[in-house]
């Protein structure tokens, strides 16, 4: 009988083996992008670790939400949508002459609520380990790759993150409705090549990850680089804050039970 991870891992794999466009996933994008797939695919083939959610990294325009009239950038708000986004850097260049944007007009009134937001996003991967031992592996494996971003959260799972993104508001929505660019065309190319430039950091230090990922991970090797003082705290810091979280969770489910026990003998 499969233990609780292997059960976990079997259905994970089942589903990545039936994703496609005619049959997508839940995340936006619906299919695991092609970057991803060997790094996954070595990942998946060790007997302690499987992925759990991916992203090879990306270039979106993003509208945000009506926030109720604040004015703070990034905040939530209803009605947010991507106006472009493209996991390839080859769709990047010029990628507003596809949209109907009007140009900025000065006004004494100027006060957007509702900005258009240019970002890149890199690589990100999740990764849920059989135990501690191993999630604390891939943890130092993808640190020693610049992986600074990375961290250990509740149940093994290893979150691989890197600090590269871009976020830039470059436009707004007027009262008409309509996408207003704050920026000229000049400016919309510079962002291009800067977004272009860390698809290529991105892609490298995935492709170095992938191979200390082979070499540590399958092989046994030790690690040579060893964690800062600051890195070592912030993971302790992680770690103690995940470990409060799970402990809470478990005490929560133990009163559920007690009260359900007092409430049958009532």
């Amino acid at each position: 009988m499969l233990d609780s991870f292997d059960q976990k891992k079997a259905q994970i794999l089942a589903e990545i083996a039936t994703t496609n466009e005619a049959n997508p996933d839940l995340s936006p994008k619906g299919t695991i992008d092609e970057l991803c797939l060997p790094i996954m695919n070595s990942i998946n083939s060790h007997r302690d670790m499987i992925t759990t959610s991916s992203c090879s990294g990306r270039v979106s325009v993003f509208l945000e939400g009506d926030k109720k009239g604040s004015s703070k950038i990034g905040a939530k708000g209803v009605g947010g949508h991507w106006l472009f986004v493209t996991h390839d850097k080859k769709q990047v260049p010029h990628w507003w002459k596809n949209i109907d944007f009007e140009n900025h007009v000065e006004n004494s009134n100027f006060k957007p609520s509702r900005f258009v937001l240019f970002k890149f996003e890199p690589l990100i991967l999740h990764v849920k380990c059989r135990d501690l031992t191993t999630s604390q592996k891939l943890y130092q494996t993808a640190m020693s790759c610049g992986f600074r971003e990375s961290g250990i959260g509740v149940n093994n799972i290893v979150g691989i993150r890197i600090s590269i993104k871009l976020d830039i508001p470059i436009g707004y929505l007027n009262e008409e409705g309509k996408c207003v660019l704050l920026v000229n065309e000049n400016y919309l190319e510079f962002i291009d090549n800067q977004a272009i430039n860390r698809f290529n950091e991105n892609e490298f230090k995935l492709n170095l990850l992938h191979r200390k990922i082979s070499d540590i991970m399958f092989a046994g090797q030790e690690l040579t680089t060893e964690e800062t003082k600051n890195e070592r705290r912030d993971r302790k810091r992680r770690e103690g804050l995940a470990k409060k979280e799970a402990l809470m969770k478990e005490r929560e489910k133990k009163l559920g039970m007690v009260k359900d026990a007092e409430a049958e003998h009532s």
